[in-house]
This record gives C-alpha cells, sequence and structure tokens, in this order.
C-alpha cells in the first residue's frame, strides 16, 4: 500500500512540477542581463537599447547589470556559473570569448564548456586616433611618424586582452612599427590621458571616441574595417590607406550559461533578432556609431571559433601574456 502510495505522488509531482525545458511560458519573472563592462560605456549603451525592447516582446522587465573587470571576464564569469534557466543572460566581445582564453594563463570558465551562444547582437567599429601633439592626420602619415620615433611612442588600452589592445598590437605588426602599451582600467582613464598627450594614440570602439573626434580634440586617423560608417563617413578604412589586414571590427554576441534549455535559447534567439531589427532600435544604435546584426547561435558559435584563431595568432606573434 505505502509503495502505491508513493508511486501515485511522484505520478502526481512530476504532472505539477513547472516545466524548466519548455518555453511557453518563459519568462515568468524579471530577467538578469549582465554587462561586463562598467556603467555609461558603449556595452552599456547596446544592453539598454537591446534588453528594453526584448522587455517589451517578452513582457517581463530585463535589468542591465555591469559586472565589469578583467576585460570582460569578471562579467562573462559571473554569466557561465549562474543557474542554467534563462533568468540570467550577458553579452560579450570577443575579449572574454575569443581573445583572454588565448592570452591569459588560467581562466576561470571555459567558453566551449560553460556558455551557450544565443545570438550575435551588434558590429562596433573601431578607430585609430591621436592626440594633440602628434603632428598625423592619416594612418600613412602616422605610421611614418612612428618610425622616426623609432619605438618612443606609446598607446593606451582599455585593458589587457581586450580588443582596442590587440587592434594596436595588429597594426604594429602590420605597419612595422614599435611602441609601448599602457593598459587602463577602462576606456576613460585611457581617454583623458589621451586628452593631457601621456599617450600618443589608442584603438577604442567608435561610441567611445566619437564625441572628441567631432569636436576636434581627438584627429581620427582610419577605422579598422572594411567599409565607412555613416557616423563619420569621411574617415577612411584601413584597407583604403592600404593596410588590408589591420580589420578590427569589434563585436557584441548574446551568451547564456552552459545546460541553458535549447527551448529557451531559441526563445531567446527570436526575440532579440526581433529587436535588432526595429527601426527604433537601429537607429538608435547608427547614431552611436554601432551596427544592429543578428544571427542563429550556430552563427556565433562559428564567429567565436574564427575570431580565437585570428586574434590568438596575433597573440602569439606578438608574445602577449597576462598572469
Amino acid at each position: 500500500m505505502l509503495k502505491r502510495v508513493l508511486a501515485l505522488a511522484a505520478v502526481v509531482s512530476a504532472l505539477t512540477a513547472p516545466t524548466v525545458a519548455g518555453a511557453e511560458d518563459y519568462p515568468v519573472r524579471p530577467i538578469k542581463l549582465v554587462n561586463p563592462f562598467p556603467a555609461g560605456g558603449p556595452a552599456d549603451i547596446i544592453a539598454r537599447t537591446i534588453g528594453q525592447r526584448m522587455s517589451e516582446i517578452l513582457g517581463q522587465p530585463i535589468v542591465v547589470e555591469s559586472h565589469a573587470g578583467a576585460a570582460g571576464v569578471t562579467g562573462v564569469d559571473y554569466v557561465a556559473k549562474a543557474a542554467p534557466d534563462g533568468y540570467v543572460i550577458g553579452i560579450s566581445s570577443p575579449g572574454a570569448l575569443a581573445i583572454n582564453p588565448s592570452v591569459q594563463t588560467t581562466m576561470p570558465y571555459n567558453v566551449q564548456k560553460d556558455l551557450a551562444p544565443v545570438s550575435l547582437v551588434v558590429r562596433v567599429p573601431e578607430i585609430v586616433v591621436v592626440g594633440s601633439k602628434v603632428p598625423a592626420k592619416t594612418l600613412p602619415d602616422f605610421i611614418a611618424y612612428a618610425k622616426e620615433k623609432n619605438g618612443a611612442l606609446n598607446f593606451g588600452s582599455t585593458g589587457p586582452g581586450g580588443m582596442p589592445h590587440l587592434a594596436a598590437e595588429l597594426l604594429l605588426l602590420k605597419a612595422g612599427i614599435k611602441a609601448t602599451h599602457v593598459p587602463y582600467k577602462g576606456a576613460a582613464p585611457a581617454v583623458n590621458d589621451l586628452l593631457g598627450n601621456q599617450i600618443d594614440f589608442m584603438f577604442a570602439d567608435m561610441p567611445i571616441l566619437l564625441p572628441h573626434v567631432k569636436a576636434g580634440t581627438f584627429a581620427a586617423l582610419a577605422i579598422g574595417s572594411t567599409k565607412r560608417s555613416p557616423a563619420l563617413p569621411d574617415l577612411k578604412t584601413t584597407v583604403e590607406q592600404g593596410f588590408p589586414d589591420v580589420l578590427a571590427d569589434n563585436w557584441y554576441g548574446m551568451i547564456v550559461p552552459a545546460g541553458t534549455p535549447p527551448a529557451i535559447v531559441a526563445k531567446l534567439n527570436t526575440v532579440v533578432n526581433q529587436a535588432l531589427k526595429d527601426q527604433g532600435v537601429i537607429d538608435k544604435l547608427a547614431v552611436q556609431g554601432i551596427t544592429a546584426e543578428g544571427s542563429t547561435p550556430e552563427q556565433l558559435s562559428a564567429l567565436i571559433a574564427s575570431e580565437t584563431k585570428r586574434w590568438g595568432d596575433v597573440i602569439r606573434q606578438a608574445g602577449i601574456s597576462i598572469e
């Protein structure tokens, strides 16, 4: 008798338990969207713009939280260790997904094992600028000037192993010039030191540098892309200026913890791609020089793999490592 009661209880429990793996009722509570960089930067703008539209589509709040540190690794680690139920999602640039695994001797997570891709979200062109004491207005002018200085120049980055760091290292390799890397904890202190001529040049996401370029405080030399940006239509690409291999489009992809039910991943993919097709979202991002993209999970996975190889080659050639 006791066995039959227990069996019946097990059946009832199974029938009334919440369907965690299903996406029919998901989400039933607010979702946390993790930005792995400081609040107010490009990643924050992207997360809040897309998160707001996703929230409207899903009918649940999406709360953006910054978990900054270690060029995005801290925030991505937070996502990797969260419960795989769709209520903690994140965005990340290549730094924490495709660059740092080749740079750092130890990583707190494994990209392939601990994370699941949802969708490519946006592309953000990297531009290279110089401070007021550098007499260069084009990329060839700057390279000639750097060769004259014979290694005396220095460049800032938003942190070791991030896209701005690797973009500059790629330029040094392809142009045959030398300069000293000065890493900062985020974009703001690097920009401040470039304004004060404590550093000579830097790469960064276009939204960070755009106000200074438009104000004339920085001279923009090139955009590290195959095509010009509508936000700076007169700025020539690295390709146009004779450096077709110096390509440094930054990008951001949406990720969730590994083990998140496939139905929830599929629903998130549908919703983020729907948000990225919204004209209001497109326009709001475009003003910052950001291009809305979108993809399948498989396409983001392939992008991570190809970027890991590409930047891994640069890292090895430049002899970069981070303890």
